[in-house]
């Protein structure tokens, strides 16, 4: 047989990329594998209720007397405080479920799955958003399972709100995963990663709206004020409160996708082998 009639494999620069069917098959396995660790996990579930539910029945009751509520948007009249800090509480879950998802990254990054994914040959950035829409999917379950308890506690907004707010929490929770995804790419080691978690879940959440309305934080403390107007939590929180109530706030809206396409632009960046901070420790 002569050279003319051997086939030769082609150029790199010619060969085509994966099929659609190859990127919804990895896809799906790593929001099912994602899914089946939190169903084996119940423990995951229990303790994202559990702080939550411990600021709506018993932190709530003893505030209610101390911070009233004025008329503020979107509210069109006095509400309880459990009402108010209900979309505070969601942001939590989202929040937890993030840094959570991020912790296991860290551990499956150096002897799990995810070890075996970051060196396949689909794209790296298509991984790392799957992987972060895989914990956005458990965040949301479990912010509706909060919100069915929640009702028992006069948190009743009208049936709409609850899906109107659905992309807004989808939107939070994939920022609060991003950041927790590039969070995971500066630590090296999983014991570190426990302390760099309390040090920004912490001043995120009491730094923000969740708790308190920003006008009686201006009122105390004008720098604490600017801390929580710049804070991106503050503003994944208020587009939740809003969208609960059939309202739209661009400018929490603007922010959140802004933030986001930056947590993960870094994200992806620092877990690229020939870019980022991976490759760089292990050298």
């Amino acid at each position: 047989m002569s050279d003319a009639t051997i086939p030769h494999a082609p150029p790199l620069s010619t060969r085509k990329g994966f099929p659609l069917s190859a990127y919804l098959i990895c896809a799906g396995g790593i929001i099912w594998r994602e899914a089946l660790r939190f169903l084996h996990q119940r423990q995951r579930f229990v303790s994202a209720m559990v702080r939550p539910l411990l600021w709506l029945f018993i932190f709530a009751a003893g505030f209610r007397q101390v911070l009233g509520v004025s008329i503020i948007p979107p509210y069109e009249t006095y509400v309880l405080y459990e009402v108010y800090i209900a979309p505070g509480l969601v942001g939590m879950i989202l929040l937890f479920n993030g840094m959570q998802s991020s912790l296991s990254m860290v551990y499956d990054r150096e002897t799990g799955t995810m070890k075996t994914l970051l060196v396949s040959p689909l794209p790296r950035w298509f991984l790392l958003v799957s992987k972060l829409f895989a914990g956005v999917a458990v965040g949301i379950l479990q912010v509706y399972v909060f919100f069915a308890i929640a009702w028992f506690w006069e948190v009743q907004p009208d049936w709409i709100g609850y899906l109107y707010a659905l992309p807004a929490i989808m939107l939070a929770g994939l920022m609060l995963g991003a950041l927790g995804m590039l969070l995971s790419s500066l630590i090296q080691q999983l014991e570190n990663f426990a302390g760099v978690m309390n040090f920004v879940i912490f001043p995120m959440y009491f730094a923000s709206s969740a708790l308190y309305p920003l006008w009686r934080v201006r009122e105390s403390s004008p720098l604490l004020y600017q801390i929580c107007v710049f804070n991106p939590f503050t503003h994944a929180v208020e587009l939740i409160r809003f969208a609960l109530y059939q309202q739209f706030n661009l400018d929490a809206f603007v922010i959140v996708v802004g933030c986001t396409a930056v947590f993960l632009g870094g994200a992806i960046i620092a877990y690229d082998p020939a870019r980022g901070l991976i490759s760089r420790k292990r050298q």
